[in-house]
């Protein structure tokens, strides 16, 4: 078997973005929001299905939770123990993986630098592959009355940075008013920024692992500055399990409006094989060759022909790595020249 050496001049890596629509269905805004009768012991979380959750194509789209940093706003493990409950484990589990220091509170910006309590939006990681795509999150929310003068729409401000600011879950940005990766304007006045709250951001967005992460206290504001009056339990005394998970929800489900869509980043490694006139122009069956070491069929010795139909890579101790197959046999001679670029995507 004979075998052409490649150079480095042969090989060419790219890398190229692909985006598709996030929820089940393909469809790329939810407009229907379901939840299950069934739940944890503790209700660490609540699961939020694109359609009623005893159908068999209903699946997870996205999970609510609530963190504390005391622990208040749900019910206590073990009553006898004061502030051991789901919502300071939710708050200790994100901080230490979106902050890398379980020391170091949330901070939303001027107003809420060090946040006590955060809501977690987790998208099901079986919703895409790589990441969530910035610019794309347009997340609207309701008061709790449903009518439209409460509403509110969230999104990334990516479109509106030039630096990329990372944390130890990756990238990071404000969640803001606005649309499409962009703030607008609120009728906030007093110097806060647009599409931000005298309470901070919205909140956070971190594509790289799934996570939107909002600002209670920008959430549960009057309308007039910039909130929805989200009602947010914090009883540290309070034994009974309060639903704060639920209360999001309800604000998710009236607006009936949540779009977002994915990334991800194939890469590409192209391989130039290039076959010379003088190659691969006589067939290695051995069936071609007699017993006497003669051609079987005389008219190859001054004219053979072949078909190239497959293309092997090997390394240098001559072992098979890949195989690559063409669409259709080549036919090569001494006349002709081939060139066959293979693509490997990993």
């Amino acid at each position: 078997m004979s075998f052409i050496s490649l150079n480095a001049s042969d090989f060419v890596v790219s890398a190229d973005s692909i985006t598709s629509t996030l929820w089940s269905g393909g469809v790329p805004t939810l407009n229907q929001f379901f939840t299950s009768s069934a739940t944890s012991s503790f209700n660490f979380y609540l699961d939020v299905y694109q359609t009623s959750s005893v159908r068999s194509d209903a699946e997870v789209q996205f999970s609510i939770a609530y963190g504390e940093v005391e622990g208040s706003g749900s019910a206590p493990f073990n009553n006898l123990v004061t502030g051991s409950s789901p919502s300071k484990v939710t708050y200790g589990q994100f901080r230490t993986l979106i902050n890398g220091d379980e020391n170091t509170n949330f901070s939303f910006g001027t107003g809420n630098t060090n946040s006590r309590d955060i809501y977690v939006l987790n998208v099901n990681r079986a919703r895409y592959k790589e990441k969530l795509f910035p610019g794309t999150f347009n997340l609207v929310l309701s008061g709790s009355d449903g009518t439209t003068d409460t509403r509110l729409q969230l999104t990334d401000n990516s479109k509106d940075v030039t630096t990329l600011t990372y944390t130890d879950a990756g990238r990071v940005f404000d969640i803001v008013s606005g649309t499409n990766g962009s703030a607008v304007s609120t009728a906030v006045t007093g110097g806060v920024t647009a599409g931000y709250t005298p309470s901070g951001s919205y909140g956070k967005f971190l594509p790289d692992v799934g996570l939107i992460v909002l600002n209670p206290r920008a959430l549960s504001l009057s309308a007039s500055l910039g909130g929805v009056g989200l009602q947010i339990n914090n009883d540290l005394t309070d034994t009974a399990l309060i639903a704060n998970n639920s209360k999001l929800y309800e604000n998710i489900k009236l607006a009936q409006t949540f779009s977002l869509n994915s990334e991800e980043t194939i890469t590409s490694d192209y391989i130039f094989v290039r076959v010379r006139n003088t190659d691969f122009n006589y067939s290695t069956n051995p069936s071609m060759i007699s017993g006497s070491g003669e051609f079987v069929y005389s008219s190859l010795i001054n004219n053979p022909q072949t078909f190239i139909t497959t293309v092997g890579l090997y390394n240098d101790a001559n072992e098979l790595l890949s195989v690559a197959k063409l669409s259709k046999p080549l036919v090569k001679d001494f006349t002709k020249e081939a060139l066959v670029r293979v693509k490997l995507d990993f």
